[in-house]
């Protein structure tokens, strides 16, 4: 960053996005990678590579942040949402299929599937994959949560035909906002690229012949980006250090479960994700994350699933079992606690301590610094 400032190469574009697009290729184990401004954009132009258009229909995770699904929307196409299944909680393979069956049926197959890899952890690509490959229809995988990621020993981002990531300021590596589209196919990068540049043709004057965005990310942005993949993998075992304390801490209370991590891969701890049985916990996600609030703490609930919300009434949703919502049931029961790769071991007793008494548990023995405590944030 010191650099970007020093040959006064701040914007738009320069040595340091090139290379951050390399770096962050190589890491992936993909071809390559164009550094956008937002994993927001990613999405958008991922589906326009892909072919997406005004009257399609494009399937998508549920339970996922809107970013995920705005961008078919800007497309003109329709989302359908797919439940999550309760290993990962990542896409259904069951769901996805049963999907399939039906817009097969209909002569109204999807043009394109975001498959989200949520809170740090892959979705089961192997199967889905194999969904989507049966049926001609390609795959956008969204790893804007799962960057350092791995589904069977290979880094997130590396499975669909378009991968994306975020580097938002609450992600677990940041350009202070910022994105990536990543793929093997380089000339759909160099698209993507034109794309994200205003759509500016090669010519002496500023001449247009498709529409265009401002989408590309900064010099200055792409170098803080390079200093942070530096640390990307220290940062990820500070993130499963921290899940690995409120594990030890709270297994065992009544009610309370964690997001589980698959079978089939690593998954960062991007958030640590608290559920709680409202059959046996002795207080709701509501009343804990209120009980953390006046201690300054902040909690949040889980990503209120796209089929659930206003915008997107009358889409299609296709859920894990006839009679089993997953993702609606994560969104009631679900909790995020503070999780930064920064969490000291005194934030995070207490953190611990207030956690406890909410939920009607004893104390642990740890010290707690007495007075006014300082926010903590996720």
């Amino acid at each position: 960053m010191a650099d970007a400032f020093a040959t006064n190469w701040i914007a738009p574009l320069g040595p340091h996005v090139d290379a951050f697009e390399a770096e962050l290729a190589g890491y992936v184990g993909v071809r390559g990678a164009a550094a956008l401004s937002s994993g927001t954009s990613a999405v958008h132009l991922g589906l326009k590579l892909l072919g997406v258009k005004k009257g399609d229909t494009v399937f998508c995770s549920s339970l996922t942040f809107a970013a995920s699904a705005n961008p078919i929307v800007y497309e003109g196409a329709t989302p359908a949402f797919i439940d999550s299944e309760p290993g990962s909680w990542n896409m259904s393979p069951a769901a996805l299929q049963r999907a399939m069956q039906e817009a097969d049926r209909e002569r109204r197959l999807p043009s394109a599937v975001i498959i989200v890899d949520l809170y740090g952890q892959s979705a089961d690509m192997d199967p889905l994959l194999a969904i989507c490959e049966r049926y001609g229809v390609p795959v956008l995988e969204d790893s804007a949560e799962a960057l350092g990621a791995t589904y069977r020993n290979r880094k997130c981002g590396g499975h669909g035909h378009m991968s994306v990531f975020s580097f938002n300021g609450n992600k677990i590596i940041t350009t202070s906002g910022g994105g990536a589209l990543v793929c093997d196919d380089v000339d759909a990068l160099a698209k993507a690229r034109f794309w994200a540049t205003q759509s500016r043709d090669p010519s002496p004057h500023y001449q247009h012949t498709e529409i265009g965005y401002n989408y590309r990310m900064s010099n200055v942005c792409a170098a803080i980006g390079r200093g942070q993949l530096r640390v990307l993998d220290q940062h990820i075992e500070s993130r499963r250090a921290v899940f690995s304390r409120y594990a030890e801490a709270l297994g065992g209370l009544p009610g309370l479960g964690f997001m589980p991590e698959s079978r089939f891969g690593k998954s960062t701890r991007w958030l640590t994700v608290l559920t709680l049985d409202p059959r046996e916990a002795a207080a709701t996600p509501s009343e804990v994350m209120n009980a953390l609030a006046q201690s300054n703490i902040e909690c949040r609930p889980v990503w209120k699933p796209m089929h659930l919300q206003p915008i997107f009434q009358g889409c299609r949703y296709y859920r894990h079992a006839a009679e089993l919502d997953v993702s609606g049931r994560i969104f009631e029961t679900g909790l995020c606690v503070p999780s930064g790769s920064n969490l000291s071991a005194d934030d995070l007793n207490r953190v611990i301590a207030a956690l406890r008494a909410a939920l009607g548990a004893p104390a642990l023995h740890t010290s707690q610094a007495a007075g006014n405590q300082p926010a903590l944030r996720l």
